[in-house]
């Protein structure tokens, strides 16, 4: 079994992959990620996915059961109906996996979404009145979720999400710390009292830079922006750079006691093993 951790827990994210060379490079990074110990790895599912059995399942199913360690499933509400995930549960329920990430995901463009889970609480609800011996986590926007009208209306959001079922919440990747603690102080004075693990995506190449800029939300401090600036035409010093970066984050988040760390890996084990090998010593780990 998986080690675990006194303290911070540490937990990777995998995706899975749609060829060949992807499966193979993947089988290599979980045999690596084994070695560092994670409470659990995710696994997680595009939204309107029809080979959901075929992939993500799957996927969870190795982890769990060749590699003997905790899987989580991501499970999206937006396309999806009660018989369906009733279906999905059961299936877990005998693959003996009891972790899911509820989400509502992303709505697909031209494709309209199913009616019974409107929300990731709605899928929360109702995963734990069919399985309530199932974990269920959820996302949560330290700098708050894209849709909502403020951070009051979002917090309250979140506290029906928690309140549905969810004992547990994971970031969205996040480069200030002290949006971060911010986050924590508002669901704390809000009653939200479950852990909440930070999640961290290392910035190792210009086009995964250039997408963060285009694509995500959260505020980029003047530090990271500099590093992306100064070795933006020097590939290898931005990876130095970008690793060193997530490691200062991760040191400062768990000397603050943050509940867990949950590493965004791109499927790259070389990330994840860097991070490791420089922070292992900040988290306790028991058979």
């Amino acid at each position: 079994m998986a080690e675990t951790t006194i303290g911070s827990t540490l937990s990777f994210e995998v995706f899975p992959p749609n060829s060949k060379v992807g499966v193979d490079k993947l089988t290599k990074t979980l045999d690596d990620l084994k070695e560092l110990h994670p409470s659990f790895i995710s696994v997680t599912c595009s939204n309107h996915n029809v080979d959901y059995e075929k992939n993500t399942i799957k996927l969870a199913k190795h982890v769990h059961n060749e590699l003997n360690l905790p899987a989580m499933v991501h499970m999206p509400a937006a396309y999806v109906n009660k018989e369906q995930v009733s279906r999905i549960l059961n299936e877990l329920e005998e693959l003996d996996i009891n972790q899911v990430l509820a989400l509502r995901g992303d709505i697909v463009d031209g494709h309209a979404p199913e009616t019974d889970f409107k929300y990731a609480s709605d899928l929360s609800r109702f995963i734990k009145s069919q399985k309530p011996n199932f974990e269920v986590s959820g996302a949560c926007y330290p700098e708050v979720h894209p849709e909502s009208a403020n951070r009051v209306d979002d917090i309250k959001h979140l506290k029906e999400k928690v309140d549905a079922g969810c004992g547990q919440l994971i970031t969205q990747l996040f480069y200030d710390n002290e949006q971060f603690f911010r986050f924590q102080e508002e669901c704390a004075i809000a009653n939200i009292n479950v852990p909440i693990l930070a999640g961290i995506m290392p910035i190792i190449n210009r086009k995964q830079a250039l997408h963060v800029l285009e694509n995500c939300a959260a505020h980029l401090p003047k530090k990271f922006l500099s590093i992306l600036d100064k070795y933006k035409d020097n590939p290898i010093a931005l990876r130095d750079a970008g690793l060193a970066y997530a490691v200062d984050q991760i040191v400062d988040l768990v000397t603050n006691d943050v509940s867990g760390i949950h590493i965004y890996t791109m499927n790259d084990s070389k990330t994840a093993k860097h991070i490791y090998k420089n922070t292992a010593s900040f988290f306790k780990f028991e058979d």
